[in-house]
């Protein structure tokens, strides 16, 4: 967990106004002993998760595709080839939203929109040692093109079937 105690606040501010503004069927299926705090979270969603990414096309079309995803600062991040369709698409349109499944064990859905961060941001560095940490090698060694991405997301829940067993209460 990297997140500080900010981070984790602004989290949970996010998580209740995405809560607060959901549709009556969300809610029904996201109740309170199923739903997941900011902590709960940062707790679990620890190393890589394989995301599900949408995009949409200059046509409005929507596309998805997978990703390996960490959750950092609260914030999903992502490599990706430059070259991509994912990665076009999101250079001309930046809105996406991203889930991360695991059947029944939990559910986080995000929407937002997506940055792209070089070398010169101040957060990549960090990033970079938690990507080349995770996978013994730097992801920007992996092609010419490597792109670094982080979703600002405007709107996110997280759900848990069994809440007890996810976060081991």
């Amino acid at each position: 967990m990297k997140e500080t105690a900010a981070e984790v606040t602004e989290l949970q501010e996010l998580l209740d106004a995405a809560y607060a503004q959901s549709t009556q069927h969300l809610r029904n299926i996201i109740t309170g002993p199923r739903r997941l705090n900011a902590e709960e979270l940062v707790g679990v969603l620890t190393g890589m998760c394989t995301l599900n990414l949408a995009t949409v096309t200059a046509r409005g079309e929507p596309r998805i595709s997978a990703v390996d995803g960490h959750l950092l600062h609260g914030r999903w991040v992502f490599t990706t080839s430059g070259s991509a369709a994912k990665a076009k698409q999101l250079k001309k349109r930046p809105a996406a939203s991203i889930s991360y499944v695991d059947g029944e064990r939990i559910g986080v859905f995000s929407h937002g929109d997506v940055e792209f961060l070089t070398a010169e941001h101040p957060d990549f560095a960090e990033i970079e040692d938690h990507l080349t940490n995770h996978y013994g090698s730097s992801p920007s060694s992996w092609g010419d093109d490597i792109v670094y991405c982080r979703l600002q997301p405007h709107w996110m829940v997280g759900y848990a079937f069994d809440k007890a067993a996810v976060v081991g209460d």
